[in-house]
């Protein structure tokens, strides 16, 4: 991953960001109504991890581009669970590595115009950002900066297999000018058509060079038609924050991220692919998440028809029944303790402290180095039940006004019955 160069001077632009904690992706094109995975079947991959341990013969991804009409398509209802669930962003695949446009582009003749869905004036994109916003959530765009279907990329043929990763075929410069140029169209339409676009997430990077993508030069296109819009990290050598993909960074360093996650195994709709995460698990990601400064982007992937898999609407149903009782430890929260303090993920939100138990502890829960004589209620969030709790201070220590020691917690014997049990600690004056 390449770093971004303008990480340091972007903080007033992604203060918003990184106060979002929790927001939904939405991967659904064209190839859903076939039960593929996005793009990556075009290619001969059945996994994007960069391994290409995966490989299998290509498939005409593209077979029935002209069919798409997806009747029970319901942004409204994905926004509305969104919001329920505690996100307050989404982001939507408006172009993928296939080169298909969900949006009724003049800058590419591959688009959703030429479906009954479009034909009828469907517009995937306008449909997600008025319904995300008419929710009041913040609005993200995916964008792919690769396209396997574009003549001057050059398109995917059989003889390019297996998929070379940055080893992709390079057109002729006449060609690649013409890309480029194309490209930069389809971003405009993008962000000058609809609106307010508070983030532009993009990818297939990977495929060339900072200077062959001219990444300053599109940089500076884009903020030209949005001055406050957030980039992700997948422009080569551009980026307001880090996304690590399936997982947590794998070094620390301070900065924004996010992390994109899939419910199952995989991005797009498969009706293969029952291997779904439990709500405990995807809980866990998420505050360990906003525990150590980060966002988690949890991804969803309508069926042929547009709607949400029966597992997906029932983990997001999931999700926001844990919120309603413990969403102040996600929701505009910020980083709580070191580990050693706690031994588990916790997080600060106003007079709060906030203690994530990823397992049951027996007998008591230890919290080291506050102030625990500020400590004034200790509760058990989920069945809102106080708990006793006590400070213990070294001697030396006790006379000073503000002292430094452990709280040590009581808890009953059995867990309480919640995918994610989330002890709060409220003080006053001076934090604990």
């Amino acid at each position: 991953m390449i770093p971004p160069t303008s990480l340091a001077d972007s903080s007033a632009r992604t203060r918003w960001f990184a106060a979002a904690n929790f927001g939904l992706f939405i991967h659904f094109d064209q190839a859903s109504q076939l039960g593929l995975d996005l793009s990556w079947p075009m290619v001969g991959l059945t996994s994007d991890d960069g391994s290409g341990a995966s490989a299998h013969a290509a498939v005409d991804y593209l077979r029935h581009v002209d069919d798409f009409d997806p009747r029970r398509w319901d942004p409204a209802a994905l926004a509305r669970a969104a919001r329920e669930a505690g996100m307050t962003y989404g982001v939507f695949t408006t172009k993928h590595h296939s080169g298909w446009a969900s949006w009724p582009s003049t800058a590419t003749p591959l688009t959703i115009a030429r479906s009954p869905y479009g034909r009828r004036g469907g517009d995937l994109v306008r449909e997600f950002v008025d319904a995300f916003r008419g929710e009041g959530l913040r609005v993200g765009l995916y964008y792919s900066l690769s396209d396997w279907s574009d003549p001057d990329y050059p398109a995917w043929r059989p003889d390019f297999a297996p998929y070379p990763f940055e080893g992709y075929p390079r057109p002729s410069a006449d060609e690649w000018a013409r890309y480029r140029e194309g490209l930069k169209a389809e971003i405009s339409e993008l962000l000058t058509n609809y609106g307010r676009i508070d983030l532009l997430w993009f990818d297939g990077g990977w495929e060339r060079t900072q200077e062959e993508w001219g990444s300053a030069d599109l940089e500076a296109h884009i903020r030209s038609l949005q001055p406050e819009i957030v980039l992700n990290d997948r422009l080569p050598g551009v980026g307001d924050y880090l996304t690590p993909e399936q997982t947590s960074p794998g070094a620390s360093g301070g900065g924004v991220w996010e992390t994109c996650v899939t419910m199952n195994d995989t991005w797009g709709w498969s009706p293969h692919d029952e291997n779904y995460k439990s709500t405990g698990h995807l809980l866990r990601t998420l505050v360990d998440s906003v525990a150590h400064g980060g966002n988690l982007l949890l991804n969803v992937g309508p069926d042929r028809d547009g709607a949400l898999p029966a597992k997906e609407i029932r983990i997001l149903r999931e999700l926001s029944e844990w919120m309603q009782r413990h969403g102040e430890s996600v929701v505009g929260a910020t980083s709580g303790l070191a580990p050693w303090q706690f031994y588990g993920p916790s997080t600060r939100n106003g007079d709060s402290l906030f203690l994530h138990l990823l397992a049951w502890p027996d007998e008591e829960v230890i919290v080291r180095g506050i102030h625990p004589r500020s400590v004034v209620l200790v509760e058990l969030m989920t069945e809102g039940r106080e708990l006793p709790f006590r400070a213990v201070i070294d001697p030396a220590e006790a006379r000073t006004d503000h002292p430094v020691g452990n709280l040590v917690i009581s808890v009953p014997s059995t867990r309480p019955d919640t995918p994610l049990p989330v002890i709060r600690i409220r003080s006053h004056g001076s934090r604990a």
